[in-house]
């Protein structure tokens, strides 16, 4: 298999590829499946200005900004739409984007915010301005339209919530420890806690870790 041959095995760390300047990458273990098509800035972010074909042309209003934090698992295909293309007005009789319009046409819609610890199934769509909170997951060709809570499971189109992922307990606990904003070391000691869901035996471990 030659380098550049796709394969399901494939993917890429988006702290190493995203060049544009409206994408924010917090950490270094996000990644993205990128089989079948042509990576995460060419085929998974939309409509974002400051990619290669806009990166030397200034802007005619606010872009919003994508936010990505770390260890976020982005499945294959995925799209998240952003505000380039806001200039479809349904409150004018006529929504078609006419350029001497175009500057009165566009609406933001605000930041996307992917939380630290998300999952992104593959093919989901998320629209613009959403937030998906810490650990959430959005299952495989969903598309969501309103932001979703920390370790929330949601699918569908729209997507509806499907479960937590947690009781509510254990979730305010687990975002009270501030997790994806530990220091390499302690993350990397208190790993094996995380790969498991013993809340008090990660809370232990934690204190012992601070401790020292």
């Amino acid at each position: 298999m030659t380098e550049n041959q796709k394969h399901w095995t494939r993917f890429e760390l988006l702290h190493q590829t995203v060049q544009n300047p409206h994408i924010h990458i917090t950490g270094t273990r996000s990644y993205y499946s990128d089989f079948w098509d042509e990576g995460f800035e060419r085929s998974v972010v939309r409509y974002l200005h400051g990619d290669e074909q806009t990166r030397d042309r200034l802007p005619p209003w606010p872009v919003d900004q994508l936010y990505i934090g770390d260890c976020v698992c982005i499945g294959a295909e995925a799209v998240i739409l952003m505000g380039g293309n806001h200039t479809h007005r349904t409150d004018w009789f006529c929504l078609y984007p006419f350029m001497e319009h175009i500057t009165e046409a566009y609406q933001g819609k605000g930041d996307t915010h992917i939380g630290s610890g998300a999952w992104i199934g593959m093919r989901a769509m998320i629209m613009p301005g959403v937030t998906l909170g810490e650990g959430a997951v959005v299952a495989a060709n969903s598309v969501v339209t309103r932001s979703v809570p920390p370790y929330t499971v949601v699918g569908g189109s729209p997507a509806k919530v499907i479960k937590t992922r947690f009781e509510q307990p254990v979730i305010e606990r687990l975002l009270a420890l501030g997790i994806y904003e530990w220091d390499e070391a302690k993350f990397e000691t208190l790993k094996p806690l995380l790969c498991n869901n013993d809340i008090d035996a990660l809370e232990t471990a934690l204190s012992a870790y601070e401790a020292r």
